[in-house]
């Protein structure tokens, strides 16, 4: 009998617990949430462009000293300029299904 009742609370348990995983659906956004969000978004934008504007000036100054002190010890160095990073090329299309 004990035996019996621990397999029925087991078997409701496995069941039950999809509906404790289930991923409840996201609430609409209201249009100030939205436009909190967007203002977020740009603002994110605009610091990691000053970010990468910074790391740039960072590097310039460190390649220019890295120079002079080798000029200091007579070493002949050409700094190689790198190119601007090119836009990501958009997703590729996903193969049509066959049926």
């Amino acid at each position: 009998m004990k035996s019996r009742k621990a397999l029925v609370i087991a078997a409701l348990c496995l069941l039950t617990t999809g509906a404790v995983y289930a991923k409840l659906p996201v609430p609409p956004m209201t249009d100030e949430q939205k436009a909190k969000a967007d203002e977020a978004k740009a603002k994110a934008a605009d610091a990691a462009k000053k970010e990468g504007e910074q790391l740039a000036k960072a590097q310039d100054r460190v390649t220019s000293r890295y120079i002079q002190q080798q000029k200091a010890k007579g070493v002949a160095v050409k700094s190689t300029p790198i190119a601007a990073a090119a836009p990501a090329a958009p997703a590729a299309a996903a193969p049509a299904k066959k049926k």
